[in-house]
């Protein structure tokens, strides 16, 4: 019999990932209507004031795999770490939040624990006596229902689509380490160095509001730096994030990692403000679970009106700095 539900803690260079303890509210969730456990595992390399705060945030176990040769992520050497604290834990069920770094380790865990594996869930639940499954398919035009039949299934949960478990202060738990063979001969492939790009972007996927742009931000001319400077200041004013529509990407006027839709990043934000995308499914299938979708455009007859909560017709290069200096003006900005 299962003993604890698993939630792994994501972190680069000592800093969280916030949607981690959407990871662990949804455990404590989960481990309550179970009458189960809840264990948080952490791996890396200096791992003490991250397991501190995975205890804050509700854990009832923290196990840590804290190596120098797990300071920078590998599918190989996570893979191995989790598998490891799934079964010292006995897990009923792993979570891992579907970021960059948790799509490749939810496979690799997956295959590593010889289990199921169900991608970017956006509800997880215990019914019936079995956990149960919700994830958009065919481009979000639905929702697919599946029950876990293996154990330890690993979930892995849509940023922003769980409630965060909120921190209690002075809240403590016990810590056990690891015990793995992390040598580097242990290991089939160890990271020696990452070179990041500098910056202080706001992440997509993490982002409570995103303003996207799409073609219509060329206007009835050709494409011009200062068009897309609407958008950016809208996102600054509201503390958000930047995407835009494969169109965008494609003509090289914005980089990939700002790409929302289907072969860019799927978002599930508070707000989402559609600036002159029309709404073509291939993007709709990577937004349209955000709570809340303000579509300006045009086109009345634009498609992103028909998922739209809120909808602006009418010029962007007119609409937008208005909008940015009211938000200015309520939010004292």
């Amino acid at each position: 019999m299962p003993k604890n539900i698993v939630a792994f803690v994501e972190q680069r260079n000592g800093e969280v990932r916030r949607s981690s303890w959407e990871a662990l509210g949804l455990g404590r969730k989960l481990a309550t209507e179970m009458k189960l456990g809840l264990a948080a595992v952490v791996v890396g390399h200096n791992l003490a004031p991250i397991g501190a705060q995975a205890a804050e945030h509700g854990a009832d176990t923290v196990l840590l795999a804290d190596s120098p040769d797990l300071a920078a992520y590998s599918s190989d050497g996570y893979g191995r770490a989790v598998a490891q604290a799934a079964a010292k834990a006995d897990a009923a069920a792993v979570l891992v939040v579907a970021s960059a770094m948790g799509r490749d380790l939810a496979g690799s865990l997956a295959g590593a624990l010889s289990t199921s594996c169900a991608m970017d869930c956006t509800g997880v639940a215990f019914e019936g006596g079995r956990l149960v499954v919700r994830r958009p398919v065919y481009a979000g035009k639905a929702i697919a229902t599946w029950g876990v039949v293996s154990t330890p299934a690993v979930i892995s949960i849509r940023p922003n689509a769980f409630e965060a478990a909120k921190p209690q202060a002075g809240r403590t738990a016990p810590s056990e380490a690891l015990a793995l063979d992390v040598s580097k001969a242990g290991l089939r492939s160890v990271v020696k160095e990452v070179v990041a790009g500098v910056g202080k972007k706001i992440e997509l996927t993490e982002a409570s509001t995103i303003v996207g742009g799409g073609r219509g931000m060329k206007g009835a001319g050709d494409w011009k730096p200062e068009n897309w400077k609407l958008v950016e200041d809208l996102a600054e004013v509201l503390g958000g994030a930047v995407g835009a529509s494969r169109a965008i990407v494609d003509a090289g006027w914005r980089p990939h990692e700002e790409q929302v839709g289907q072969t860019g990043k799927t978002v599930a934000p508070n707000l989402y403000i559609a600036c002159g995308i029309s709404g073509a499914i291939q993007h709709l299938a990577g937004m349209r679970t955000s709570k809340y979708i303000v579509a300006i455009n045009k086109d009345a007859e634009a498609p992103i009106f028909k998922v739209a909560n809120y909808g602006i017709v009418g010029d962007v290069f007119e609409v937008l700095p208005a909008l940015t200096n009211e938000f200015r003006r309520v939010l004292g900005k």
